[in-house]
């Protein structure tokens, strides 16, 4: 049965991830999981620019909190950071469909990023599993921009620690963490007690 008109008040998060690479895992509640794509670039207020998404496995609800250290022996080995947090709002009426089509519209009402965007399915481009790629796109509205947001908002909205400063507190690897932070976004503050214990994935 599909589920038709869904509320306003499902969580969306974005978490910045210095894994092997830097990406941006963008991800939207629905049906008690979290729908995720990995966003290389990370998201972009410009509604010129098409960002690839490329699907990754549903992760836990409880995943959406996690801020901290990913251990060596443990997939995506890296640092996490909370990078956006807010809510979202599907702009059709079954989610569902729209996915299975592969045109998603949404509404995110988040700390950073705000407004109408898109998610497409391409033809062609392949991700991780040979799965079909998406575009992250910015709808034109009151919200789009030109500012680089990746530039301009580089801390998290939970703790507001670099990716260093996470990796520092967590006993990472503090000098590839901090190559994931722009230049000038510093690497020096208070230690932060915030880490906490990373999900199971859903399998």
């Amino acid at each position: 049965m599909k589920r038709r008109g869904p509320r306003l008040g499902l969580r969306y998060l974005v978490q910045k991830h210095r894994a092997s690479h830097l990406h941006y895992d963008f991800r939207l509640e629905w049906r008690g999981v979290l729908l995720s794509w990995a966003v290389p670039k990370g998201p972009s207020l410009n509604p010129a620019v098409k960002r690839l998404a490329s699907p990754t496995e549903d992760h836990p609800l409880a995943y959406a909190d996690f801020e901290g250290v990913i251990p060596s022996e443990e997939y995506g080995a890296g640092t996490v950071m909370l990078w956006d947090s807010g809510v979202w709002q599907a702009e059709t009426a079954d989610v569902d469909e729209a996915l299975e089509k592969g045109e998603l519209k949404f509404t995110l009402l988040g700390q950073k990023l705000k407004g109408s965007w898109v998610l497409v399915r391409t033809r062609g481009l392949r991700g991780s599993g040979g799965r079909p790629s998406w575009l992250l796109i910015k709808h034109r509205d009151q919200f789009a921009s030109e500012e680089d947001i990746t530039l301009a908002a580089p801390r998290s909205v939970l703790t507001q620690r670099t990716l260093a400063e996470i990796a520092r507190d967590g006993g990472g690897d503090v000098e590839l963490a901090a190559s994931g932070d722009p230049p000038g976004a510093g690497s020096v503050a208070p230690r932060h007690p915030r880490t906490t214990r990373r999900p199971r994935k859903v399998h």
